[in-house]
């Protein structure tokens, strides 16, 4: 039986973007969001969307991106995404601070940039 490999491609911010294999780079935080759709009078298929989500592999290396999906037609918001790779086993304040650049360049709410720092692992101070 053969074996799929399951990989993903991953824009960066400032750099070209970056191929994984998804099993080896996990998902450790994810936030989501989206354009209350009922407050602005169109289908929800029509408003603005956004992730940041944080990967992280064995060895410590950690990878932050954010993709924000502008519905260009109904809110004139423009597509972006971005990400930067954390490597040398980055601290937790190192994922945090990744996180704020990153979510706030590609123009993620405040909310949402909290409530993924939120889902980051607990440290465990014994």
């Amino acid at each position: 039986m053969e074996t799929i490999t399951k990989r993903r491609t991953i824009t960066l911010t400032d750099r070209p973007p970056v191929t994984i294999v998804e099993a080896n780079w996990p998902v450790i935080a994810v936030a989501l969001g989206h354009e209350d759709s009922a407050r602005a009078q169109r289908p929800d298929y029509e408003g603005d969307s956004w992730a940041i989500r944080v990967r992280q592999h064995a060895d410590g290396r950690a990878i932050v991106y954010a993709t924000f999906d502008g519905a260009t037609a109904w809110t004139g918001s423009e597509s972006r995404s971005g990400g930067e790779v954390l490597t040398n086993r980055p601290s937790g304040a190192g994922i945090v601070s990744a996180i704020k650049r990153v979510g706030t360049e590609v123009g993620i709410s405040d909310a949402t940039i909290r409530e993924c720092i939120a889902d980051l692992p607990a440290e465990d101070l014994g």
